[in-house]
């Protein structure tokens, strides 16, 4: 791993200053602005949604979420220009969001509605965590995500366990109930068995008979039991995890999350 300092330009150091990072006033400005703007784009589109409002005012609404789509566009090229490994800020996860912000509204040429998948911008206001420096945030966001990465092998043993389950109710109850009472098919019985084992219940399809509803009264006692298993597969594994993370971003690929006392980035050696 390379870990020697690269000479960049001042305009790109700058850059990254204003854009990666919040502990000066240009960059906090420009998050405080940019958290504003995503905000704004969201409500537009969500505007555009009524009827009442499209129809009135649907053509300036369509002319701001172009603007918008084009500032995020150049801010998406800036912040891929202003890091040393910019397919790698590509690729992790506020690089994809920042990429999925754009892609509706270009997409929405070809496939009209798809821009109102531009809510997906939301999820740029997890910046607000860095911008108003909550760190202790940061920790516990950190915490939790390792903690979700540590449980990932035991939660897909269990949700492949939930899903053979249900699939056996499914199949079982459609064989008790079958077509004259609702359960027409064994994939609706299974949909019936998700619902009934997550204690959701809409309530659409209930079984008639004795035998049926007494599967069903078993079936929602397991549901219950059920519902604690990965809370406490996390709530282990967030037990184990207790550590302290800067909200400083690296030069070389804007990742986050290092230790306070981190000199290079654990992601792509960059020094820091």
């Amino acid at each position: 791993m390379n870990r020697s300092i690269r000479r960049r330009h001042p305009l790109r150091d700058r850059l990254h200053e204003i854009i990666f990072e919040s502990d000066t006033p240009a960059g906090k400005a420009f998050d405080v602005a940019l958290i504003a703007v995503i905000l704004l784009s969201v409500v537009a589109v969500m505007l555009e949604s009524v009827e009442p409002i499209r129809a009135r005012w649907g053509a300036a609404l369509k002319v701001a979420e172009w603007v918008f789509t084009v500032l995020f566009s150049i801010e998406y090229v800036l912040r891929l220009y202003c890091v040393d490994r910019p397919l790698r800020y590509a690729r992790s996860f506020f690089g994809m969001v920042d990429l999925l912000a754009v892609l509706p509204t270009y997409l929405s040429v070809l496939l009209p509605g798809a821009q109102y998948l531009l809510v997906i911008r939301l999820l740029r206001v997890l910046r607000v965590f860095r911008v108003l420096k909550l760190v202790t945030y940061l920790n516990e966001a950190a915490q939790l995500m390792e903690a979700l990465r540590a449980s990932r092998r035991k939660i897909t043993v269990f949700v492949f366990t939930v899903l053979t389950l249900v699939v056996i109710l499914g199949s079982l109850m459609y064989l008790i109930e079958g077509p004259a009472n609702g359960f027409t098919s064994i994939p609706r019985s299974v949909y019936w068995a998700i619902v009934t084992l997550t204690t959701v219940g809409y309530g659409d399809i209930a079984p008639k008979t004795t035998l049926g509803q007494a599967l069903a009264a078993i079936i929602m006692v397991i549901g219950y039991g059920i519902i604690a298993v990965p809370t406490g597969i996390v709530t282990v594994e967030l037990s184990r995890v207790e550590r302290r993370v800067s909200g400083q971003a690296c030069p070389g690929c804007g990742a986050e999350g290092h230790d306070p006392d981190a000199r290079f980035c654990k992601y792509c050696g960059s020094a820091l």
